[in-house]
């Protein structure tokens, strides 16, 4: 036999028509790219084999979901799978190499997305030396966020309102939270004066408050040495407080008596100034405050309850008997409008029903017109001036109305003398048609019935 190299004969030079051809003999040809001998016979199922093969290579990309194959005889065997698309073989994580267990390829660690197998922990990026971008200056840089300090305008603008919400909620804690976050810088010292300013245009209860919130910024936020320059500013300026708040002076000068009691003044801050003040309003607020110390030395004052408690938060037996003492001192002077500023002063807008309610019962204790008309003339005015709201009247009256039943056994006359206030107060318009209707009246009790022919009732009553 002799080898024989047709290179005219091969598979992927032949027409199709030529593919038919049969040869005889024992011929060595090339099927892709591999010299055999072979039968005529074989040669050609050879060649189909691999045009086929060919073809399926060529179309694995489009139809590789469909899962054909190639049967020993050379025919193409389809499954009965059906076709998948590009993007569904793109999402199957299974292995395409025909081997394995089925698993997900790469322990499931692959794939577009993927950031590695789950619970996977992955380290600190070590940094290239080797990369243009990189500095070695910047590798240990810590990043922080840098405050501005504030300066006179925007301090005023910024502490102002979280002090005058402290008037209203008297958290401490809440305030020294956001000075903290705040970079006062060199306006830390004003935090106080500023305190203090605003403290002596407000309440009583909010000058309790302020001397409080002093005594809690110091040493978090504030210094000593703060709180200390804070007052010889506030000394300084006491001509221009006196102009907007006649007793400065004396309320300074409470406030230094307190600081000195709650150790955030030192005791020699007012012997400093002895023989050194011109001005005659610093002189009054040190004087006040060296007469405050030596009286808790002497006679026991405390001046922890100097400003005494705000409203609402007195026990309501101590209110009772402020409201008793008012109506007393008013039906002594006549005075409506120190009443009126005395109610005002003792901030409990929510317990005025209480006062109505004192008033009425001390109309029905004494029996007398004068008490009554000046009763009558007070809740007139408080109610002209909105002091005292519909509401609270209201329950003042009806509590009036409730314990009739008690008042009416230490007070005979209870209901004649109540039905007449009641009248009089709806005439004067202090009570409306429906309350004075509320009013209860005792029933008549009859003797001798009415119904009966004139017989005596012998049944008691």
């Amino acid at each position: 036999n002799i080898c024989i190299r047709e290179s005219g004969n091969l598979s992927d030079s032949f027409p199709s028509g030529d593919e038919d051809n049969t040869f005889t003999g024992n011929v060595d040809n090339e099927i892709n790219g591999n010299w055999i001998s072979a039968p005529t016979g074989s040669i050609h199922e050879a060649r189909l084999k691999a045009k086929v093969k060919r073809r399926l290579r060529k179309n694995s990309s489009r139809d590789s979901g469909r899962g054909d194959s190639l049967s020993d005889t050379g025919d193409v065997v389809r499954s009965v799978v059906p076709p998948t698309s590009p993007k569904g073989k793109l999402l199957n994580r299974r292995s395409r190499m025909g081997k394995g267990r089925g698993l997900p390829k790469k322990g499931g660690a692959g794939g577009k997305g993927v950031w590695g197998t789950p619970g996977q922990v992955y380290d600190e990026d070590k940094v290239d030396v080797k990369d243009p971008n990189y500095d070695a200056e910047q590798e240990n840089c810590v990043y922080e966020t840098v405050v501005l300090p504030l300066d006179e305008e925007t301090f005023e603008k910024t502490v102002t309102p979280i002090v005058q919400e402290y008037f209203e909620h008297g958290d401490a804690n809440e305030v020294a939270e956001l000075l903290a976050e705040l970079n006062l810088g060199s306006m830390r010292g004003d935090v106080p004066m500023l305190a203090v300013s605003l403290a002596l245009e407000a309440k009583a209860s909010h000058r309790e408050l302020t001397s409080c919130l002093l005594s809690e910024l110091c040493g978090c936020v504030l210094t000593a040495a703060d709180v200390e320059a804070s007052f010889h500013k506030l000394l300084k300026e006491l001509p221009d407080l006196v102009l907007d708040t006649p007793g400065a002076p004396q309320m300074l000068g409470q406030f230094i008596a307190r600081a000195v009691a709650d150790n955030i003044l030192p005791k020699s801050f007012i012997d400093g100034y002895k023989g050194r003040v011109d001005c005659e309003y610093a002189r009054a607020a040190l004087d006040r405050a060296a007469v405050l110390l030596r009286m808790s030395r002497w006679t026991g004052l405390r001046i922890d309850s100097l400003w005494g408690s705000g409203g609402g938060q007195r026990p309501v037996n101590q209110l009772i008997k402020e409201v008793n003492l008012l109506l007393k001192e008013y039906l002594l002077s006549g005075d409506t409008v120190e009443a009126e500023r005395c109610l005002r002063e003792l901030e409990v807008p929510h317990f005025h029903h209480e006062f109505v309610y004192e008033a009425v019962i001390m109309v029905l204790e004494s029996k007398g017109n004068r008490t009554l008309q000046m009763i009558l003339q007070l809740l007139k005015s408080l109610c002209a001036s909105t002091v005292i709201t519909v509401d609270q009247l209201r329950r003042g009256f009806e509590r009036v109305y409730v314990d009739m039943a008690d008042l009416s056994i230490d007070v005979p006359c209870a209901y004649s003398l109540l039905e007449k206030f009641v009248e009089q107060s709806f005439d004067t318009g202090v009570i409306d048609k429906k309350l004075r209707d509320l009013c209860p009246c005792r029933g008549r009790k009859r003797f001798i019935s009415e119904g009966d022919g004139g017989r005596l009732k012998l049944s008691s009553y």
